[in-house]
């Protein structure tokens, strides 16, 4: 068994260990949201991860899954980052377990979730996160992601966050922000 960290991509019969992981870690980081029962995307992980335009990754060590990340086609449920005309993934379920945390896996595990999105021919990255989360925004800005967008709302704050990946002729001409504007 290897003592070095293994990013793969999940399989059939990895799913029900998946859940369990990403439950933990979802409850754990957003205990209020656990009475709201299973997110869609994960009770269709296969649907969504392995035969969708979907994709997610896990980090192996020891033979124990410690850190996920996932993407999916962006759904626009958020009015004012609208992406006319662009290929446009959200980033998901990045958890890392307390004990592997500062070791560089969350940013390894990202990179390949980033190469993964090129092949698909993914143009921008989008996520959000919250000022909660210790080191969250940080993170995410250290590989290059921009904030370009803070809800008002003082509880969550969520903090929308992109990084353009890939510039297509259709949308070269197109170099504005989400809103439409010139960046």
């Amino acid at each position: 068994m290897s003592h070095q960290p293994i990013i793969q991509a999940v399989s059939n019969a990895d799913i029900p260990e998946v859940l369990d992981f990403v439950l933990a870690a979802r409850a754990e980081l957003f205990p209020k949201l656990n009475a709201a029962g299973m997110p869609d995307d994960l009770a269709r992980f296969a649907e969504v991860y392995l035969q969708g335009k979907g994709r997610f990754l896990i980090v192996r060590h020891e033979g124990q899954i410690v850190a996920s990340i996932g993407y999916l086609p962006y759904d626009r449920r958020f009015a004012h980052l609208g992406y006319p005309g662009r290929k446009v993934v959200e980033i998901v379920r990045l958890f890392v377990l307390p004990s592997q945390r500062r070791s560089g896996l969350a940013g390894a595990l990202y990179r390949a979730l980033k190469q993964q999105a090129l092949t698909d021919g993914v143009e921008v990255i989008y996520l959000h996160t919250h000022p909660f989360l210790p080191g969250a925004i940080a993170f995410w800005q250290r590989q290059g992601f921009e904030i370009i967008d803070v809800d008002p709302d003082p509880v969550w704050q969520t903090t929308h966050m992109q990084k353009i990946i890939h510039v297509n002729a259709g949308s070269a001409r197109h170099q504005t922000g989400p809103s439409g504007n010139a960046p």
